[in-house]
């Protein structure tokens, strides 16, 4: 099977790209799964029960999430009714659930969210929390995909390698900015450092430059509004082999509106 996973999709502008682009992208790449991390949909921070169908409509399949998540009340409509995860490590109390299990057309993955804690807000440990759900997950599947959102690339390497054969892929997130060192770990789990960010490239992150340019020189709160040119969505394709959950290949793609014309650009 083949599994899309996108990065951050920030506000607006990403969530109407995705809706011209993506029906076009999945068939291109002959994709069975689409998951995106959406904790910045609504405005650029969490999510809400409109911007989650957005993205479902336009052919996501999972939404993952991260610590931006209940920044907006309406995200606990959104966990309670949709597929749609909150970070595992917040624990048994926080509403929402942690891992869900995706069945379409004959086939079933799972998908569970992290969240860090190098650099970040204090929180359960990922490392014991995803370790102690793996066992019941496996009795429904063995493809498996877990992003990890964090900001230290050290935190998500060591995930990657304690997950390693066994889980079909560690995808991270959080940065906006994805990095090369897309590979297979021990010849089993696809892993990825960050996949990058689902919005605009004329930007700092897909916010306005010169807000956050004077938020530096000024050290003053301030909003920080999104921008708008320049949108692209930056993703990782997995290919999974179904019987074992063993990853067979992992690639970075790319796809931006080319301003002219209207139309999907892509590159690698």
């Amino acid at each position: 099977m083949r599994i899309l996973f996108a990065g951050d999709v920030v506000g607006r502008p990403a969530r109407a790209f995705l809706k011209e682009a993506l029906p076009q992208i999945k068939e291109s790449l002959n994709v069975d799964f689409v998951i995106v991390n959406g904790e910045n949909a609504a405005g650029g921070s969490s999510i809400t029960l409109a911007t989650a169908r957005d993205l479902f409509s336009c052919g996501v399949d999972v939404i993952t999430t991260g610590d931006h998540i209940f920044k907006k009340k309406e995200a606990k409509e959104v966990l309670e009714k949709e597929d749609a995860i909150r970070p595992l490590n917040y624990g048994g109390k926080a509403f929402g659930r942690g891992w869900l299990i995706k069945e379409k057309g004959g086939k079933k993955i799972g998908v569970i969210n992290l969240l860090g804690r190098v650099f970040m807000q204090p929180i359960d440990c990922p490392f014991k929390a995803v370790r102690d759900v793996l066992e019941e997950i496996k009795k429904e599947t063995k493809a498996i995909i877990v992003d990890v959102h964090a900001e230290a690339t050290s935190e998500k390497a060591a995930m990657g390698h304690f997950l390693t054969g066994k889980v079909s892929a560690v995808v991270g997130t959080h940065t906006h900015v994805p990095t090369a060192d897309e590979r297979i770990l021990d010849d089993f789990t696809a892993y990825i450092t960050d996949v990058g960010m689902t919005g605009s490239f004329d930007s700092i992150l897909g916010r306005e430059k010169h807000q956050i340019i004077e938020r530096f020189l000024t050290n003053m709160p301030m909003r920080f509004n999104l921008a708008q040119n320049d949108i692209r969505m930056q993703a990782v394709v997995i290919e999974i082999e179904e019987a074992t959950g063993r990853a067979l290949s992992i690639e970075r793609v790319e796809r931006r509106k080319e301003a002219e014309t209207g139309l999907v650009g892509g590159k690698l």
